[in-house]
């Protein structure tokens, strides 16, 4: 459930009616996550509470987005929420696996709390494995998008203007039964169970994923929120620019750079 940060003694819930909840899967190479940390670190968001939870691995961690040493020394856990009001955006940043057999309580929770916050929209950014897409899946983009059908009658015109793929059904029984065709999201953790859950429940939800392998997926994650910033416009969009985004100062760590000693 959403806890919010208690500021100055406060701990009255944020109001995010009409906002859009932009959030990533735990998918291969993390790119949701990645691209999450640009729009969060880009923006400027304020830290609005954490999604408490038993679903995902425990986790604290030191400041992923410190400026500067005298914020820093800020914890964070593995689950937080930050918020945009300027612009009705709220971001849940996920931050570490999910354990086991913990997909689905998950989702329940969190389209419970989507709905009770009145959220307008989701937008789940996430991943697929390259090597397992189908021959229709190799060409082109290797970015793709789906929509509920609560979300298609409102912005389905939108995407055709801008020429973007849906991610297409794949053969259930490929060679046997090429007939019978299904939605297939290799590596993509809890999106297909959430897209279909918002399908069933009536939330409206988009899902932008790119195909990806697991490796270096910082220019997967910028692929992924410049797509993203096509659709909402987030940013003043430059064409293949990456140069606007801000990468976030725990980026210096993904290689292992070594801990940073405002942790200790």
């Amino acid at each position: 459930m959403f806890v919010p940060c208690d500021r100055g003694g406060g701990s009255a819930s944020p109001d995010f009616k009409g906002f859009t909840l932009l959030m990533p899967a735990v998918s291969v190479g993390n790119v949701g996550q990645l691209a999450i940390d640009l729009v969060i670190s880009t923006l400027d968001m304020t830290k609005a509470g954490y999604f408490y939870t038993d679903c995902l691995v425990p986790m604290v961690g030191n400041n992923p987005y410190a400026t500067a040493e005298d914020n820093s020394g800020e914890l964070s856990i593995n689950a937080e929420v930050y918020s945009l009001p300027s612009k009705k955006l709220v971001v849940l940043q996920i931050r570490s696996p999910f354990i086991k057999n913990k997909y689905r309580p998950f989702c329940q929770i969190l389209l419970s709390w989507v709905k009770s916050s009145k959220c307008a929209r989701v937008v789940l950014l996430s991943s697929s494995h390259a090597y397992q897409r189908d021959d229709e899946q190799l060409l082109g983009t290797p970015l793709r998008y789906l929509l509920t059908p609560d979300l298609e009658k409102a912005v389905g015109g939108l995407m055709q203007e801008l020429n973007w793929k849906e991610m297409e059904k794949v053969a259930a029984y490929p060679g046997i039964n090429d007939t019978e065709k299904v939605l297939h999201i290799p590596g993509g953790g809890i999106t297909k169970l959430l897209f279909t859950e918002s399908c069933s429940t009536g939330i409206p939800m988009a899902v932008l994923l790119k195909f990806c392998s697991e490796g270096d997926n910082i220019p997967d994650a910028f692929a992924l929120v410049n797509y993203l910033n096509e659709w909402l416009q987030l940013i003043k969009s430059e064409v293949n620019n990456s140069s606007q985004w801000k990468i976030p100062s725990s980026w210096r760590l993904l290689f292992g750079s070594g801990l940073p000693p405002a942790l200790f």
